[in-house]
């Protein structure tokens, strides 16, 4: 989503970046190109003028013109106000941030209201925060209590079904306090602690639907009233995320669509007009695409300093450390084998696009495109492992003219391909080994590209 932004902040560092004394010249410019960057990125104006004005004092101070590096400080000076623009330091009714979910205990009920527009990804992302709190050790129970939408139930039925989690459900009605009293008593009655509740949507923001919810309020006394907005609406979402804050309240926006190519003015304003703080991103259609949202992470990507703890979270959630492990030794031993080259790519392929990887790398955001990666030749590696035979995979050597040329019929590939993975995956090998000894360690993955 940052990618343009981040290209036009780091051509703005320039300016001061590496600069052994600055002006305030050097300030305005760099400042004056932000703003320029920001304003392209569909920021809200009166956000772009806050955060220009703030930078500017602070940035002219003696702090920094003094400063035995000036550049790096006006930087930092920069990446601060963009964390604060960003999030929410402000501590929850439960005493987490207010950027967090406010959940209670274990054997309390923690009730979720899901608002927003029909379109904008609510059902989903209903679903898949029970899944991210199923995860977490919670008991999710998801509520059908969008009776306007056509298919709304049947779509969070199906999407339960995926994830596993409860929904409760009323066909043939119409009465919506009706749904959610059902709900709660069937999450009482087992053991839920967690209830996410779909409530209705319209085609655009109308009286009646407004009325509706805040009975559905009123009654349910929710611990969190998250709305959902679609991040290619740009000033749209702000504007529809400030009309429920002041007809409904809110205590923090969920945005879906996040790993679109939309310039990300929405996520940049949502914390200054609305109050509210973003909590959630939709990065993906499947039900594990959904992210907390952070605001230092985020500032981090946006200025090219990259996330890395984000990128470690994400492959720590496919490789499994006792696996890690194993493969080290093999990898020690030069007993790698192509059967377990199969299992890393298919690991990075659910660590997400290698495009949000790439993000996520310092210095990297912005600079390199996917397709410069040639993702297609992932494509084919992966192909052409699949079309081995388990004991080809085990064993390499065993390859020859005749089971490569079947390979390549199977892949759709050529046999000087197939003989081209191999030839890599011998220097691979080799190349690992001299790694792990002199203790400089380096992913398969890594290797691959």
């Amino acid at each position: 989503m940052f990618d343009k932004l981040t290209e036009k902040i780091s051509d703005a560092f320039r300016f001061v970046a590496g600069k052994s004394t600055i002006t305030e010249k050097n300030i305005d410019d760099a400042v004056e190109a932000i703003k320029m960057a920001l304003l392209e990125a569909d920021v809200n104006l009166r956000v772009v003028r806050r955060f220009v004005n703030s930078t500017i004092e602070e940035a002219k101070g003696e702090k920094v013109l003094r400063a035995v590096d000036p550049g790096q400080q006006f930087i930092k000076i920069v990446h601060d106000k963009m964390v604060s623009f960003l999030g929410d330091t402000e501590k929850g009714p439960t005493g987490r941030p207010a950027q967090e979910l406010q959940l209670k205990g274990p054997d309390t009920i923690t009730v979720i209201l899901m608002l927003g527009l029909q379109g904008s990804g609510k059902t989903t992302s209903s679903a898949k925060l029970a899944l991210r709190l199923k995860k977490e050790g919670r008991k999710p129970l998801l509520a059908a209590c969008d009776l306007i939408r056509p298919a709304a139930i049947e779509q969070l039925s199906v999407l339960a079904g995926q994830i596993d989690v409860p929904v409760y459900k009323e066909e043939g009605t119409t009465d919506t306090l009706r749904v959610y009293r059902g709900a709660l008593d069937y999450a009482k009655k087992n053991l839920i602690d967690t209830l996410i509740v779909d409530t209705t949507g319209r085609l655009q923001l109308d009286e009646p639907m407004m009325e509706e919810l805040s009975r559905l309020k009123d009654l349910s006394k929710p611990d969190e009233l998250l709305l959902v907005a679609d991040a290619m609406t740009g000033q749209s979402a702000v504007d529809i995320a400030k009309a429920f804050e002041e007809k409904i309240g809110l205590t923090g926006v969920i945005l879906t669509k996040f790993d679109s190519d939309t310039r990300g003015g929405a996520a940049l304003s949502l914390k200054t007009i609305t109050g509210k703080p973003l909590k959630f991103v939709g990065i993906g259609e499947k039900p594990e695409d959904f992210e907390p949202f952070y605001p230092e992470r985020a500032a981090g990507r946006i200025l090219g300093m990259g996330d890395v703890v984000s990128l470690v979270e994400k492959a720590q959630e496919v490789i499994d450390e006792k696996e890690a492990l194993e493969l080290q030794k093999k990898i020690e031993k030069e007993t790698l084998t192509l059967e377990d080259w199969l299992e890393q790519l298919r690991a990075v392929k659910k660590m997400g696009s290698l495009k949000s990887m790439l993000g996520m790398i310092p210095g990297l955001a912005g600079k390199i495109n996917e397709e410069d990666l040639d993702k297609a030749d992932l494509k084919y590696q992966e192909a052409i492992l699949s079309s081995m035979t388990r004991k080809e995979r085990q064993n390499h050597l065993i390859i020859g003219p005749s089971r490569r040329a079947r390979i390549a019929r199977g892949s759709g590939t050529s046999v000087a391909e197939v003989a081209r993975l191999l030839k890599k995956f011998e220097k691979m090998r080799v190349m690992m080994k001299r790694m792990a000894k002199t203790g400089k360690g380096m992913s398969m993955p890594g290797m691959l590209s």
